[in-house]
Parts: C-alpha cells; structure tokens; sequence
C-alpha cells in the first residue's frame, strides 16, 4: 500500500516532464511554450504531441530578423 504513493508520483513526474519536452520543441511553433506545455498537460502528452505535429511554424517577419537594420547608410 505505502508503494502505491510513490507510483502516483512517479506517473505525475513522468506526465509533468513529456509535458516540457512537448513545450521545448513547440517553442518555434503557433502556440509557442506555454500553450504547448498547458495543452499537453491539460489534454496528456500524446494530444499535445499530435496538436504539435499538425501545427505550423511561426510567421517571421523579414523585418525582424536580427543583425539587419533598416536604414540604407
């Protein structure tokens, strides 16, 4: 009986860090981090993986890409 406590805590670690690895990898995507990382642990992280995969990037403007400037001197 005193096991199964530590099993709980074990599954919640395992779900919280799938979870972060999900939102690590959707950083660059449409809902960026935290939407990532709230949807896999709100719906598990296969929903959130497979809402991950069917996404697109995010749009970059030309305009904010770094080392650029916009004068012409």
């Amino acid at each position: 009986m005193g096991l199964g406590i530590f099993m709980h805590i074990i599954v919640a670690l395992v779900f919280i860090i799938l979870s972060l690895i999900i939102a690590l990898f959707g950083t660059d995507r449409k809902f960026g981090f935290w939407g990532y990382f709230f949807c896999s642990l709100l719906l598990t992280p296969a929903i959130g993986l497979i809402i991950l995969l069917a996404s697109d990037k995010k749009k970059h403007s030309p305009d904010a890409e770094p080392g650029k400037t916009s004068s012409n001197s």
